[in-house]
């Protein structure tokens, strides 16, 4: 009798474990480590947030109880990090009044705020967009608020990494007067120890310092502040990123002991013995090649929007970076106004010289971790991930290097690549299962079937579901943009649009496609201001301002918009 209840209670437990597991099969899976697949296809147990196992498909045999989940033919990867992004900034127009001052338009407290209000939404961004990390490499101490709700949010958000204000020997006067400034101004050693111990019961994942040289300054001048901010942490085990555009800074934040050099070395190529540094000391190199870049597309407004950034960007930010095109130039600062008077302005040197220097370090074994600088004026949270990823495979380095850059090369710069960072038995389940080879195109990344985050399968179209409004704005980008697959992309293939209060004009985007491709093209400074804007269900009411014709001549109108399951199905106007 005791064998017999013994195997009864055992067969339960059995079905209940059966029960907890389940199984993704026909995988092809990366092994990250040596950027080839498993041969045949593969399945992957998960069980309590973790991979159980991986088993090649012929030999899998199943209990009856395990949820099986077929996924033939496609392919998984590790979920990627963004190793250097920026909470309290949005990644619009307004997001930096030390580049561009537009307080007297907005507020910056304005921008600060819609921010701090917008952060689930960004969470939701960087899943929909395969990223489950994110390193905050700076800003106001309220980073730390940003990083508890991304904890209490679960499966819903990225694992966020922070660190409170940069600790700087310059400090923008645009911030000076804020009550929680994203810098900390430290001119002496004993300053940059009160820093650090003004972080501390906040546990920050890292410090950050801004190595900003002035002109009438030299590296050598601020390293003693430097080495003091490292060396104090290092006593609480605190890991530093380094700020270091320059050959100079970067060298000597490596020589007082800096782990992480954030941003690339931008005014001359590397030498070989700064490279052997960098190897001997295990220093993570994060270029963030796009964002200066960005910068430029946005001041001159020779805007270069990638798909990704319609599709996945908060719009909203997004939006903002074509306001200058309705911001009067009396409004403007006079070198925007000199950059947007240029017909084909000339971008930096600089960004070839970081190409270049990131495959020299990657070559040579530095450890290399992808980061975007995301929230800075052009480049958007999440989207711009797939243009980082991009420059890099343009600088030379192969989709599976790159895909080591954006896993378990962040694992090992966060101490925690026996963890995560891979797709293997025992490692967090934390992957992404992808359409398309990410292999054959470094751009297949954007592929994305559904997520694997804390052991939950999220499917894409769950994740970053536009609202009625969102919507909206995204067409109203695309437009201000001209383009047209984009703008198409927001609407039903049979949308009605009509003249109000009921005369049908069109139905479907195959004549949208043709009438608005064509106006595109006929007015290249085409600009539609967006006045005021009505939400209430799934209508909304657009007060809209037309400018850039030929003549002069401008169009008032309304445009009520309904949107349903996430597209428009029906535009009524009112022109004026």
């Amino acid at each position: 009798m005791k064998a017999f209840l013994s195997f009864l209670l055992w067969s339960v437990i059995a079905c209940v474990s059966a029960q907890s597991v389940t199984a993704l099969t026909g995988l092809k899976v990366l092994n990250i480590e040596t950027g080839a697949y498993y041969d045949g296809p593969q399945t992957i147990l998960l069980k309590e947030g973790k991979i159980q196992a991986i088993i090649p498909d012929a030999t899998a045999d199943l209990e009856p109880q395990v949820k099986r989940l077929a996924r033939n033919g496609m392919f998984v990867v590790p979920a990627m990090v963004d190793g250097h992004v920026h909470f309290f900034q949005s990644g619009g127009l307004y997001a930096r009044p030390d580049v561009i001052d537009l307080r007297k338009l907005e507020p910056y407290e304005t921008e600060i705020s819609r921010v701090r209000d917008q952060a689930a939404d960004f969470f939701q961004r960087y899943l929909r967009c395969g990223v489950t990390r994110v390193m905050d490499v700076g800003g106001p101490m309220s980073n730390y608020d940003v990083r508890t709700q991304a904890d209490s949010l679960g499966a819903n958000a990225p694992k966020a990494y922070v660190t409170g204000p940069l600790i700087t020997p310059y400090l923008p006067p645009e911030y000076k007067d804020l009550k929680d400034p994203p810098f900390v101004l430290c001119k002496t050693a004993a300053e940059a120890r009160a820093a650090v111990q003004a972080q501390l019961p906040f546990k920050p994942d890292f410090i950050k310092i801004w190595y900003i040289v002035l002109q009438n300054e030299t590296p050598q001048d601020h390293y003693d502040m430097v080495k003091a901010t490292i060396y104090a942490c290092s006593t609480h085990n605190i890991p530093v990123a380094v700020h270091a555009t320059q050959f100079e800074t970067a060298r000597l934040a490596v020589t007082a002991g800096a782990k992480i050099l954030v941003h690339s070395i931008d005014d001359e190529i590397v030498d070989e013995e700064l490279v052997k540094m960098l190897v001997k000391n295990q220093v993570t190199y994060i270029p963030t090649l796009m964002v200066s870049s960005k910068y430029f597309e946005v001041l001159s407004q020779h805007l270069d929007i990638s798909e990704e950034d319609f599709e996945f960007a908060n719009p909203f930010a997004l939006g903002s970076l074509m306001d200058l095109r309705h911001i009067p130039a009396k409004a403007r600062p006079r070198f925007v106004n000199f950059l947007m008077s240029q017909a084909n302005p000339t971008p930096r040197r600089s960004d070839s010289i970081s190409a270049v220097n990131l495959k020299i370090l990657s070559d040579a074994g530095v450890n290399v971790v992808t980061g975007t600088d995301a929230g800075n004026i052009g480049t958007q949270h999440a989207s711009s991930y797939f243009q980082e990823i991009r420059l890099m495979q343009q600088a030379g380095l192969s989709p599976a290097t790159i895909l080591k850059a954006g896993s378990i090369n962040a694992a090992k710069a966060l101490g925690a690549s026996a963890e995560w960072g891979k797709v293997a038995p025992g490692y967090e389940a934390s992957f992404l299962v992808l359409k398309k080879d990410p292999l054959e195109d470094i751009s297949n990344l954007n592929s994305l079937h559904e997520l694997v985050w804390r052991g939950e399968v999220q499917p894409a179209e769950k994740l970053a579901v536009p609202t009625p409004e969102m919507v909206a704005q995204q067409q109203l980008n695309a437009y201000n943009a001209r383009d047209i697959d984009a703008f198409v992309a927001c609407y039903s293939d049979t949308v009605k649009v009509y003249n109000f209060p009921n005369e049908l004009s069109y139905t479907g985007t195959e004549q949208m496609r043709e009438q608005y491709g064509r106006f595109f093209q006929e007015v290249p400074n085409l600009h539609c201001e967006l006045v005021n804007r009505i939400t209430v269900g799934n209508k909304v009411i657009d007060r809209e301002k037309v400018t850039g014709f030929t003549n002069g001549y401008e169009i008032e109108a309304v445009a009520i918009y309904t949107v349903e399951q996430g597209k428009i199905t029906e535009v009524y106007f009112i022109r004026g």
